[in-house]
């Protein structure tokens, strides 16, 4: 097992899996120029990454690599190149890629910034409660809304490794990990509202992901944009923005998820 040591190892560990899951190459992410790919999942791509995909922009704040379907190829170079390359990410440039892909039947779906750890920084901090450290075992009687973050019930063969914080026996704050591709795992954490803004969820995402980086993976982190709460959590465990990913999908698939 080769145990993750620096932030350049880590870097470049995401940038490969960015690679797979797009049909990209790690470099392109590293150019000053916006590179685009055509279309396609990667057999060892992240877990939730689904067809249909019209397009897939990510940016690890050098460019954009867009992966786009040939039939929407014209329209997606032509805002890239249009805006600023972290602007396209953001309204009111995003309307503009936003309305003509309606009239295809396409529309804007996914918007999220990712994060990863810094080694200098990360360490385990505490909160003044009982950390227990959870399995796949464990985690059978845990699938229940409070812990929808920490948690997938569809993909319950991918949460691996868990954080648990307990006052008097009961569980009170969760972090679970998936392993959604061979070499990252993804943090997700709730914490009882009533325990909430007592650094639970911090010391539960670090020594979560100690552990991780202990096993030979990568930690990963997810939040919306507005998610204030998760990404001060993010920062607050030692995580700092790696890079953003906005994705494009049928409206269909947008009508089911809002129905």
């Amino acid at each position: 097992m080769v145990v993750i040591v620096t932030n350049q190892d880590i870097l470049q560990t995401a940038l490969e899996q960015s690679a797979i899951d797009i049909n990209a190459r790690p470099e392109d992410f590293l150019q000053s120029r916006n590179v685009i790919v055509e279309s396609g999942v990667g057999a060892g791509a992240r877990k939730y990454y689904k067809e249909p995909i019209a397009c897939n922009l990510v940016s690890y704040g050098n460019n954009i690599v867009a992966s786009v379907r040939d039939a929407y190829r014209e329209l997606v170079e032509e805002y890239i190149n249009r805006f600023e390359f972290y602007h396209c990410f953001e309204t009111p440039n995003m309307h503009w890629l936003d309305e003509r892909l309606q009239k295809q039947g396409q529309r804007v779906c996914f918007m999220a910034e990712y994060y990863l750890p810094d080694v200098d920084k990360i360490k385990a901090l505490e909160c003044g409660f009982e950390i227990r450290l959870l399995v796949q075992s464990d985690f059978a009687e845990l699938y229940r809304p409070e812990w929808s973050n920490a948690l997938c019930e569809d993909r319950r063969q991918l949460d691996v490794l868990g954080a648990g914080a307990y006052e008097n026996g009961s569980l009170i704050g969760l972090a679970g990990c998936s392993a959604d591709c061979d070499s990252m795992w993804q943090i997700g954490v709730d914490v009882l509202p009533q325990y909430r803004r007592k650094g639970i969820a911090a010391a539960l995402t670090s020594r979560l992901a100690l552990e991780i980086l202990e096993r030979g993976k990568v930690p990963f982190y997810c939040s919306a944009w507005s998610n204030i709460r998760s990404a001060r959590n993010a920062v607050k465990s030692g995580f700092i923005p790696a890079w953003a990913e906005m994705t494009a999908k049928p409206q269909a698939v947008i009508d089911e998820i809002n129905s």
